[in-house]
């Protein structure tokens, strides 16, 4: 009778290890560990930004952030083929690491103070500035005091907006504008080119790429107001991700993929490449 219970207390362990193990026991604990182990990857990206995330008729995806998570991916083991893209949109990044949903978020991701505490961030790897983008024909806005009164364009998740009117800018001053809600920049640009506001704000980047695609419809003011450190979002806690991020990074900059990169979809555009070496890496909180 005691053999018998011997061997049914075994047999239960053995079943409770066998279902912790496929709870997931044994799989990935960070994202380099599962590049390095399946040389795969889920990365959150734009889809809707021209120059820096956007997604083509056949389904690739294209811009500055798709080529720099490339870079990144490729010096953590991982091969093009092994990464899948997924639309990352500035009210659900911190949500999709958070879940799981995706290994990384390089989406126009500024490093800020209050997403510090739900996301690690390696990097920066570009210090943007915010401007403004008006129609062509608009000769008003020169300045961050020439938008007091107009209509600017707020996207649901993006803080650009608060960088004016709460005064969160490198003059710490809060202009008075008209807040006109939009789910997406993409929305924004239709807004501003049907008269229904009169500015876009956001990184100059991402201003640059939209005038890029309009043509002579649109322009960027050319008056920038922050820095906006342009980070990679990764899921809280994932120090060893983190720090081979950083190493990938200071490579980008010092075997000059990043100039390439910049140069290849910003050329021609007015903005200037001013960096000359990687910018300081926060830290892997």
């Amino acid at each position: 009778m005691r053999t018998r219970q011997i061997g049914a207390v075994l047999v239960s362990a053995a079943a409770l290890a066998g279902s912790l193990t496929a709870c997931g026991g044994g799989g990935p604990t960070t994202a380099l560990q599962k590049a390095q182990d399946d040389k795969k990857l889920t990365i959150g990206v734009k889809y809707d930004q021209p120059g820096m995330g956007l997604k083509k008729p056949d389904g690739t995806v294209e811009g500055f952030d798709v080529d720099v998570a490339k870079y990144i991916a490729k010096e953590l083991g991982v091969p093009e083929s092994g990464i899948t893209w997924k639309e990352a949109r500035s009210a659900n990044r911190e949500t999709f690491l958070q879940q799981g949903q995706v290994d990384m978020i390089v989406a126009t991701y500024s490093i800020t103070a209050a997403r510090k505490p739900k996301v690690t961030f390696a990097g920066p790897f570009y210090i943007a500035h915010q401007d403004t983008l008006i129609r062509a024909d608009d000769s008003s806005i020169t300045s961050l005091d020439t938008l007091a009164g107009k209509r600017i364009c707020q996207v649901t998740g993006s803080n650009s907006w608060k960088n004016i009117a709460e005064g969160t800018n490198k003059m710490n001053k809060k202009i008075d504008v008209e807040l006109v809600p939009a789910g997406g920049y993409d929305e924004c640009i239709t807004k501003l080119k049907g008269n229904a506001i009169d500015a876009v704000t956001t990184d100059d980047m991402i201003l640059a790429g939209y005038a890029k695609r309009e043509g002579s419809a649109l322009k960027v003011a050319g008056a920038p107001f922050t820095d906006e450190k342009y980070g990679v979002g990764l899921k809280k806690g994932d120090k060893d991700t983190c720090e081979a991020v950083n190493k990938a990074i200071t490579k980008m900059y010092q075997d000059g993929t990043l100039k390439s990169l910049f140069d290849k979809h910003f050329s021609g555009t007015g903005l200037n490449f001013t960096a000359t070496a990687a910018p300081a890496a926060e830290g892997c909180a």
